[in-house]
């Protein structure tokens, strides 16, 4: 077969294998627990002062 012909059997081959949805990962949901930081930084000032310093080298 060259490259680029049709193939029925390839494509409906294709269409059920992609047609399948796996659920077995919805029973199995890891639980995290934990707690997050977040450090909002340096204020836009400051950020665009160090930019035009670095730029500046």
């Amino acid at each position: 077969m060259s490259m680029g012909v049709y193939d029925e059997e390839e494509h409906e081959r294709r269409a059920q294998k992609t047609g399948q949805v796996d659920t077995d990962f919805a029973e199995m949901r890891t639980e995290y627990r934990g707690s997050l930081d977040y450090d909002s930084g340096d204020s836009a000032e400051a950020l665009l002062d160090q930019f035009k310093e670095i730029k500046g080298r």
